[in-house]
C-alpha cells in the first residue's frame, strides 16, 4: 500500500505539540491560516482557480476539526495489544469486499500482489493506533494516497472498503474490549476510532481531490493553448496579406512625399501626408507586435547578471515615470543575479511590465523592482502600488486580444506570458486594492564547482 514519495513536512511554526505517554499529537494553535484580506494570487492558466490548501496545514486543521485530543491517542495507543491479533482476519475481510467488484479486482495482478498488500494493510493498522500523529504519519498516510490514485482505485472503493475496517474495529472492541487503563468505555473508545478514521479518509480523500485538480488544470491548459495555437495560426495569415500591400503604401506615400518637396507645395498640403505616414509607421509596429505573438522568437541565451537588465530598463522609463509624477526604483541588491537569458527578449518582457505598473498607479505611487533568489529560481518582481486588477480582469490577463486600454492591442501580456515560457520561466500574480506585484521566475544559474 505504501509507495515512497516526497511530501512537504508540517511547519513547526504553524503548531504546538502536547506529549503523553507513548503518543506525540500535533494540535492547531489557531484558526485556519487564511491569504491576507483581499489577496488574489494567480499563476497560469487563468481561467481556473483551485482553492489551494497548504499542505503544512493539512493536518493540524484536521486534528483540529475532529477534535482529536490527546486522550484519543492515549485510547487509540491503548487498543493496539486487544486489537493487533484480529488484523489478519481484518485484512482478509478488507480484501475480500474490495476484490468482490469486478472493476476493484482489475486493479490487482495477482494473488500475490493481493498477499503483499494485505501486509501492508496490517502495518497500517498497526501505526495508525500505534502513532504518534505527527509528520511523519502524515506522510505516510499521503503515500498511501497517492498510491491509491496511482493504480486507479476509485474513491468508492476506497471509501466502503475504509468502513468495512471501522466496524470490523468497533465490532471486536464490543466483543472483546472493555473499560482501559484510563477508565474510558467503550462508548468513548469508539468515538476515538471514528476520529481516527475519518482523519484516515480525510488525507486519502485530499489527494484524489489535488489528482482531480491537477487534471482539471492540464485540461485547461490544453484548451488555453489550442486557442492560443489557433490565434497565432489567424494573426500570422492576416500579418502576411497585410505587410506587403502596407510596405507598398509605405513606399508609395515616401516618393509622394519627396514629390511634393520638390515641388515646393505648400506646407499645409504636406502634413496630411506626413499623418498618413505616421499612421503607417504605427500599424507597422503593431504588425510587428502581432507577429512577435504569432512567431514565437528562437532565443539567443547567455548567462547574465539580471541587476544590469533592470537597470537599463529603468533608466529608459524613468522620464515616462517623473513625467507621470510616480517614484520608480530599483530595491538594492549586492550579490549578482545570473540566470541564462535572451537580454533583448528578457528585456521586453520587464520593460512591458513596469511599462504597466506606471500606466497604474496614480502621481504620487511607485513602482518598485527587486531581484530575489531561492534554491531553484531567480524572481524579478515588479511592484505597483496602484488599485489592483478585479477579479474579472485577472482571469483574462493573459488572453490574446484582451485590453482594458482604450487603445491597446491586448497581445501585451500574451506575449510577456510567451517569452517567460521560452526561457523555462513561470509568471505569477498577487494583486489585492493596495496594488500588485508580477514575479517573473527563472530558472537559476548552477554554480561550477
Amino acid at each position: 500500500m505504501c509507495a515512497h514519495l516526497p511530501v512537504r513536512t508540517l511547519s513547526a511554526s504553524r503548531k504546538t505539540r502536547a506529549t503523553t505517554g507513548r503518543s506525540t499529537i500535533y494540535l492547531r494553535a489557531g484558526r485556519h491560516v487564511r491569504s491576507p484580506a483581499g489577496l488574489r494570487r494567480q499563476s497560469a492558466p487563468p481561467a481556473l482557480q483551485c482553492a489551494a490548501v497548504s499542505e503544512e496545514t493539512v493536518l493540524p486543521d484536521l486534528l483540529a476539526y475532529v477534535e482529536f485530543s490527546v486522550a484519543d491517542g492515549v485510547r487509540l495507543s491503548a487498543m493496539l495489544p486487544l486489537l493487533a491479533p484480529h488484523f489478519p482476519r481484518f485484512a482478509d475481510h478488507f480484501y475480500q469486499r474490495v476484490l468482490a467488484d469486478a472493476g476493484a479486482r482489475a486493479i490487482f495482478q495477482d494473488d500475490a500482489q493481493v498477499e503483499r498488500q494485505k501486509g501492508s494493510l496490517v502495518a497500517w493498522m498497526e501505526s495508525g493506533l500505534r502513532g504518534p500523529y505527527d509528520d511523519a504519519f502524515y506522510q505516510r498516510r499521503s503515500r498511501i494516497g497517492r498510491r491509491h490514485v496511482q493504480i486507479g482505485l476509485a474513491q468508492h472503493y476506497m471509501l466502503t472498503a475504509m468502513n468495512v475496517l471501522r466496524n470490523d474495529y468497533i465490532e471486536a472492541l464490543a466483543v472483546y474490549g472493555g473499560a482501559d487503563a484510563a477508565g474510558a468505555g467503550l462508548s468513548e473508545q469508539i468515538k476515538s476510532v471514528n476520529r481516527l478514521f475519518d482523519i484516515e479518509l480525510a488525507i486519502m480523500l485530499r489527494h484524489y481531490q489535488v489528482h482531480s485538480e491537477e487534471q482539471l488544470l492540464a485540461q485547461e491548459r490544453r484548451r488555453q493553448n489550442e486557442k492560443v495555437a489557433a490565434m497565432q495560426a489567424l494573426t500570422a495569415g492576416l500579418a502576411h496579406e497585410v505587410r506587403n500591400p502596407l510596405n507598398s503604401a509605405k513606399l508609395q506615400l515616401s516618393l509622394l512625399q519627396r514629390r511634393l518637396a520638390k515641388l515646393g507645395v505648400d506646407r499645409s498640403l504636406q502634413e496630411p501626408a506626413k499623418l498618413v505616414h505616421d499612421e503607417i509607421d504605427r500599424l507597422t509596429a503593431l504588425l510587428n507586435d502581432f507577429l512577435a505573438f504569432a512567431r514565437p522568437p528562437r532565443l539567443d541565451t547567455q548567462e547574465q547578471d539580471l541587476r544590469v537588465l533592470l537597470g537599463h530598463v529603468v533608466e529608459l522609463e524613468r522620464p515616462g515615470a517623473v513625467a507621470r509624477q510616480v517614484e520608480l526604483v530599483i530595491v538594492p541588491c549586492a550579490t549578482p543575479m545570473l540566470a541564462r537569458i535572451d537580454g533583448p527578449k528578457l528585456h521586453q518582457v520587464v520593460f512591458n511590465l513596469v511599462r504597466n505598473a506606471l500606466e497604474a498607479v496614480n502621481p504620487g505611487g511607485r513602482v518598485e523592482l527587486a531581484l530575489r533568489a531561492s534554491s531553484k529560481h531567480v524572481i524579478i518582481e515588479v511592484k505597483d502600488n496602484g488599485h489592483g486588477i478585479t477579479p474579472e480582469v485577472l482571469q483574462r490577463i493573459y488572453e490574446p486580444f484582451f485590453s482594458t486600454k482604450p487603445e491597446g492591442t491586448g497581445i501585451g501580456m500574451a506575449i510577456v506570458q510567451n517569452l517567460v515560457q521560452l526561457h523555462g520561466g513561470t509568471l505569477e500574480v498577487e494583486t489585492s486594492p493596495r496594488g500588485t506585484v508580477f514575479k517573473v521566475l527563472l530558472p537559476a544559474v548552477v554554480a561550477k564547482s
